[in-house]
């Protein structure tokens, strides 16, 4: 178990097969094209194509949530022989919760009308603490983060 571990838990290889908690598709995959945008950031503009190479991810559909994270101003774009995308701020300034809102829209604790049957608002009210730290957690993290520890090694630190 992580908790035999210090709660860190390495990945192996090219695979990571301790996820715990469910992430959209979407917010994976943008958030792993960012990481090898930002992995590769010294070498200009990096193509759709260089990163569905490095990440293994499909090509059309990185086109669509690459489009969705430059609409958010995460990344721009260059056009024509050498283009590709580049990250719009910092890495140190991109929060793992930006990234999810961009593909996902905003990370929200939805409270419905309380209709106090049996059990309703307790676990409405634990399904509001979850939203509300998946944010926290994703705002606690940057790309950068994720790019100092990619170099480091793969682990990764539990905050």
């Amino acid at each position: 178990p992580a908790a035999d571990r210090g709660g860190k838990r390495p990945c192996r290889g090219a695979t990571c097969d301790h996820v715990g908690v469910k992430v959209s598709t979407r917010g994976d995959y943008a958030t792993r094209a960012l990481l090898s945008i930002a992995l590769h950031d010294h070498s200009g503009p990096t193509s759709v194509k260089e990163i569905a190479e490095r990440t293994g991810l499909p090509q059309p559909y990185l086109e669509q949530i690459l489009l969705a994270v430059k609409g958010a101003g995460i990344v721009r774009s260059k056009r024509g022989v050498g283009g590709g995308y580049v990250l719009a701020r910092a890495p140190e300034e991109i929060t793992l919760a930006d990234v999810v809102a961009a593909v996902d829209g905003p990370i929200t604790s939805i409270l419905d009308e309380h209709d106090h049957r049996e059990g309703h608002c307790v676990v409405q009210d634990v399904w509001v603490r979850v939203s509300d730290s998946m944010r926290d957690v994703l705002d606690a993290f940057t790309l950068a983060d994720l790019v100092k520890q990619t170099r480091a090694g793969h682990t990764t630190d539990a905050r």
